[in-house]
This record gives C-alpha cells, structure tokens and sequence, in this order.
C-alpha cells in the first residue's frame, strides 16, 4: 500500500487545500492529512479544532486525519509513507518547499516529495487571506467549505 502525508497547519482549511487532498487520494492508496504547528504562524483554530474542521470535510475513507508534533520525516517512518505532497501555488512556494524536499530527503532517503499545482481558482488562495477577508467584512464562501464557513466566520468575528 502507498500512503503519502498531506502536511500543513490548515488554519482553516481552503477548497486549494481541498484539492490537493482529494488529488492525492487519486495517486496513492492512502493519505494522511497530518495537521503539525508552525512556530511561524498565530492560529486563529486550536489543533484539535482543525482536526475538526478537517473531520467535516473530508469524507473519503481513503484520507486520514491526524497531528504530531516532530520532525514530518519521523511520521513518514512511522507510517511507512513513500511520498510527502505538497501543494504550489506560484514560483515563491517552491522556493520553500524545494529547500523542505531537500532537508526531508537528506534525513529520510526513502521518501519523495510530490508537488501538485494549484488548480487555477485556488492560486491565490491562502489560509491568511481567508482569514483577513472575514475580519473585514468579505464573502469567504467561494474560498472555503461549506461543511465550515460559519465555525471560519464565528472564529474570525471573535464570536468563539
């Protein structure tokens, strides 16, 4: 069985993530949408709270859902994955991901990183962005899920 791992900090969720995920599933047997923290990023949403978020998405048996909070490469092991995928939006995100590629295979040789482009609606499309368009009033409905638009607009407006 092939698994991939999914990783990012879905603070919340996007249908760009959305696409990704639902694309991976169509390459690999299984795939882990692996929730992890980012020292870099204030979350608006707890880590169980994207999981959450997450759990009302996603349907397909296909995907999991899970966090952990060490070295990706080290959950890779764990999980027997063969492949990282990760989503590019424009040439500024390969840079980083590039450099994240080289770091993951020089401490994990066995796992390869798959990058998916973005669909062409979701290029611009980012966490932070949803996030600052509710803060200020904007229609994040063709942003997001459905299943999570109003749990997105209650955080946003400090309604939870």
């Amino acid at each position: 069985m092939k698994i991939a791992i999914c990783p990012g900090s879905f603070d919340p969720v996007t249908l760009g993530h959305l696409d990704i995920i639902e694309r991976a599933a169509g390459l690999f047997d299984r795939v882990v949408v692996l929730v992890m923290s980012n020292s870099a990023k204030n979350c608006a949403f707890s880590i169980d709270e994207r999981i959450d978020l997450l759990k009302k998405c996603i349907k397909n048996p296909n995907i999991e859902i899970d966090t952990y909070s060490g070295l990706l490469v080290d959950y890779a092991k764990q999980k027997g994955a063969v492949a990282i995928v990760k989503g590019l939006r424009a040439v500024s995100d390969f840079d980083y991901e590039f450099q994240q590629a080289l770091i993951n295979k020089s401490l994990y040789p066995k796992i390869e990183t798959v990058f998916l482009a973005a669909n062409s609606d979701n290029m611009f499309l980012s966490s932070s962005m949803v996030k600052e368009v509710c803060r200020l009033d904007g229609d994040i409905s063709p942003f997001v899920p459905k299943e999570i638009l109003n749990d997105i607009i209650k955080r946003c407006k400090g309604d939870i």
